[in-house]
C-alpha cells in the first residue's frame, strides 16, 4: 500500500528546500549591493523599501518585463536548456545536505535532508561538476566569441580545481570512514573541537576547499569565464530577461550549496559545537540555526573577497591549481593518513 502521508511529507520538504535556496538568493542579491556599498563607503540600495530591503523584489520584476533578444545564429535547444541546467545542478547537490538532526513532527520521524545516501558527498561533487557544462553549452550554443572563450575558460577551470577540491575532501573521508554526509556530521557531535577542520586536523585541508570552492562557484577572484573587462560578460553575454537570472540564481544557489557543502565537512555541519541540556524542538531548532550561521558565514566570506581581491590573470589561475592547490591537496592526505596511521585523530 503506497504511504500518501510520507509522499506528502517528502513533498513538502523539497518545496521548503527550494523555497528557501531562492529566498537565499533573494538576501544575498540585496546583502551583496549593501556589503559592497560598505566596503567601498557608498550607500547602496536606499530606495526601494526601508534600506533597500525590496530591491530583489524591484529586480524580478525588472527580470520579467524585460525583452528577451535571442542571437539569430544561435542554437537554440541548447541555448534554451543551458539556464536551466546551470540551476538544477546546483539545487541537485544540495539536496544530499543535512541542514538538521533527525525530528519527530506529528508523530512521524522526519529526516531534515532531502536524499540521504551512502555515497551523498560523491553526488554532491558529481552534482557541482556538472554546472560547467551548462556554462561550456551556454558559451557553445549562443555563436559568440566572447561567450566561447568564457565558456572554455570554465572547462579548463573546472578541470584545474575540480580536482583540488575531490582531493581535499579525501581528508575528511579518511578521518570519517565514510561517505555519507548525515554520518560525518553526526561524528562530530559534542564541542567544537571535535570538527573536522579542529579534531579532524584538517586545516589545511578546508582552506584548500574554501580557495577551490571559489574557483567552482566562478566567483571573484577566479571570475576568469565572466570577466567583464575582458569578455563582456562571457558566457552569458549573449542572454537577456530570465534566462540570464537563471545563471544568476545559479551562481548563488552554487554559492550556498558550497558552503553548506563545506559546513558540513568541515565544521559540523549543524552541530551547535556546544553540549546543550536541551531536548526536542528547541534543541533541532537552535541546530537549523547553527547550520545556517555557519553557511552565512562563508555567504559573507564570498562577497567579502570579491570586492577585496582582484580578478587573477589566467596564467595565474593555472600556476595556482597546478602548481600550489594540487600538491597541497596531495600532501594533506599523506600527511592525514600518517595521522590516522599512528591514531593521533
Amino acid at each position: 500500500m503506497i504511504d500518501w502521508t510520507s509522499i506528502v511529507i517528502v513533498f513538502v520538504e523539497i518545496l521548503v528546500v527550494v523555497g528557501a535556496l531562492l529566498g537565499g538568493v533573494s538576501i544575498m542579491t540585496w546583502v551583496e549591493r549593501r556589503l559592497s556599498a560598505v566596503i567601498q563607503f557608498r550607500r547602496g540600495p536606499n530606495r526601494v523599501g526601508p534600506f533597500g530591503l525590496f530591491q530583489p523584489i524591484a529586480d524580478g520584476v525588472k527580470f520579467l518585463m524585460k525583452e528577451e533578444i535571442v542571437p539569430a545564429d544561435a542554437y537554440m535547444p541548447i541555448y534554451v536548456l543551458a539556464p536551466g541546467m546551470a540551476l538544477t545542478t546546483s539545487v541537485f547537490a544540495f539536496s544530499v545536505i543535512p541542514y538538521g538532526p533527525t525530528i519527530e513532527l506529528f508523530g512521524r520521524k522526519i529526516d531534515l535532508v532531502l536524499l540521504d545516501m551512502n555515497g551523498g558527498v560523491l553526488f554532491a561533487l558529481a552534482a557541482t561538476a556538472l554546472g560547467v557544462y551548462a556554462v561550456v553549452c551556454a558559451g557553445w550554443s549562443s555563436r559568440n566569441k566572447y561567450s566561447l572563450i568564457g565558456g572554455l575558460r570554465s572547462s579548463a577551470q573546472m578541470i584545474s580545481y575540480e580536482l583540488a577540491l575531490g582531493l581535499s575532501i579525501i581528508g575528511v573521508l579518511m578521518v570519517s570512514s565514510t561517505l555519507r554526509p548525515t554520518v560525518i556530521v553526526e561524528q562530530q557531535a559534542g564541542w567544537f573541537w571535535n570538527w573536522n577542520v579542529f579534531g579532524g586536523g584538517q586545516l589545511l585541508g578546508f582552506i584548500l576547499f574554501v580557495i577551490a570552492g571559489f574557483a567552482e562557484t566562478n566567483r571573484l577572484p577566479f571570475d576568469l569565464p565572466e570577466a567583464e573587462s575582458e569578455l563582456v560578460g562571457g558566457y552569458h553575454t549573449e542572454y537577456s530577461s530570465m534566462k540570464f537570472s537563471m545563471f544568476f540564481m545559479a551562481e548563488y544557489v552554487a554559492m550556498i550549496t558550497m558552503a553548506a557543502l563545506a559546513t558540513t565537512l568541515f565544521l559540523g555541519g549543524y552541530q551547535i559545537g556546544i553540549p546543550l541540556p536541551l531536548e526536542g524542538w528547541p534543541l533541532w531548532i537552535l541546530q537549523i540555526m547553527a547550520f545556517v550561521t555557519k553557511v552565512g558565514f562563508f555567504m559573507f566570506l564570498f562577497v567579502w573577497v570579491r570586492w577585496t581581491l582582484p580578478r587573477f590573470r589566467y596564467d595565474q589561475l593555472m600556476n595556482l591549481g597546478w602548481k600550489r592547490l594540487f600538491p597541497l591537496a596531495l600532501f594533506n592526505i599523506f600527511l592525514t593518513g600518517i595521522l590516522v596511521a599512528f591514531e593521533v585523530i
